[in-house]
């Protein structure tokens, strides 16, 4: 059983979704499930849906109309009977979600992010197997969120391991091509959850484990795992292999390339994580396993922007130790705030976070009531693996560092 990941770039229009046919037809589709991602920018075009929903509702059948318009065109290129089936199935998952907007009683965001922005991978899939269909690949189109049931943690559920392998195995015929959403799952109320963004690799690596699978492939927009995000570092060059452990590490501090949760299911069954083009897919791409940790063993740089970076200092000089540590991280708990990198001395606190939730409006106040803050807000958060000296500097260069800490491996800059 193999698993395959298309994400959002591989099906982003008509052409893009013949291409995938090409990529099955160059690498075979037997025993193979396809995880497959909303197409192109639909999960933004979908998040404004829910904005408008709770912000501004003239501007709602607008944007919803975007997101049939975008879907309608695609379809429009890929099936010459204007009669095909496909035409009524979009409508119908349309008015799905138009229709829960009309009867929601909830004031939750996260809630009716979850119930709305799925959409877009039910669609692509709908799109895409009928597609397939249409070029001659006989194929099983899935709902995962019968398969891949989660606890009730609106964007960013938890999965319930043992109920999920259970489903899958008892449910999913794996002699067949099977085409499956990424990103989703339900909860035990069978209200739709999700992973976290770009959890569609995360779902690829659940469907992985609990089938025991021989390989889960990524495909992507470029060759494989590079040593630097091209959007923002000039010169890129390809890793060959990656250990389970250095993914893992690379994940955890921002690579793009790799979700974080997607390493740990996999590694736990030794199950081989392959990143491959899927513009050229006869090529090796990268390989993540068991065996040396990285191969080239050059600088890995990554970036995160958009981050905030905290000082707290003690009001009466105390020292912060660890009745405060504790009460600070469950404040970051509470508020939905993620530490990508912490430092500290006696009477102060430094720490590199996340916001994608919103939540450092509401937590500044709080602390304010404790501690001396000084907040920076829009900061980079810089970190080199096996850095060398020049790679340092060509960070340091042009930047303002509020922040540098640093191990035998690794160095993490916090610039302005």
């Amino acid at each position: 059983m193999r698993v395959f990941k298309f994400g959002g770039a591989s099906v982003k229009d008509a052409e893009s979704v013949k291409n995938v046919v090409k990529v099955l037809q160059d690498v075979g589709h037997e025993n193979t499930l396809m995880v497959v991602s909303a197409m192109g920018k639909t999960t933004n075009a979908m998040e404004e849906v829910v904005d408008a929903y709770f912000k501004d509702e003239t501007l709602l059948d607008e944007k919803i109309q975007a997101v049939a318009d975008y879907h309608k065109a695609i379809i429009n290129e890929l099936f010459e009977a204007k009669n095909h089936s496909i035409h009524h199935r979009l409508n119908k998952l349309i008015e799905e979600f138009r229709g829960f907007l009309l009867w929601n009683k909830s004031p939750k965001y996260a809630f009716v992010y979850d119930q709305v922005v799925g959409y877009g991978e039910l669609i692509s899939t709908s799109i895409i197997s009928a597609y397939l269909s249409e070029a001659g690949f006989q194929n099983n189109w899935l709902d995962v969120r019968e398969l891949i049931k989660t606890d009730s943690a609106y964007r960013d559920a938890k999965v319930n391991w043992t109920t999920t392998e259970n489903l899958v195995k008892s449910t999913v015929d794996t002699r067949k091509l099977n085409i499956t959403q990424g990103f989703l799952g339900s909860d035990e109320n069978n209200f739709t959850t999700t992973l976290g963004r770009e959890g569609s690799d995360y779902t690829a690596a659940i469907l992985g484990y609990c089938f025991d699978a021989g390989s889960v492939t990524i495909w992507k927009d470029v060759p494989g795992v590079l040593n630097a995000d091209p959007r923002y570092f000039q010169e890129t060059q390809k890793l060959e292999q990656i250990s389970y452990r250095e993914a893992i590490e690379l994940a955890f501090y921002g690579a793009s390339v790799i979700h974080p949760k997607t390493l740990q299911p996999l590694q736990r069954k030794e199950i081989p994580l392959h990143v491959k083009s899927f513009l050229r897919p006869l090529e090796k791409g990268t390989t993540v396993g068991k065996g040396k940790k990285i191969v080239p063993e050059i600088p890995c740089f990554i970036v995160k922007k958009d981050q905030v970076l905290l000082k707290l200092s003690s009001l009466d000089f105390s020292f912060i130790v660890e009745d405060n540590i504790s009460a600070i991280f469950k404040l970051f708990h509470d508020h939905r705030l993620k530490v990508d990198l912490i430092q500290n001395s006696a009477i102060s606190f430094s720490v590199c976070l996340d916001n994608t939730f919103d939540g450092l409006r509401t937590l500044l106040p709080k602390l304010e009531k404790r501690f001396k803050v000084t907040c920076h807000e829009d900061v980079s958060l810089y970190t080199i693996r096996h850095f060398d000296e020049q790679a340092v500097e060509s960070i340091l260069n042009g930047y303002d560092v509020l922040v540098e800490q640093r191990g035998k491996v690794t160095v993490q800059l916090v610039v302005k």
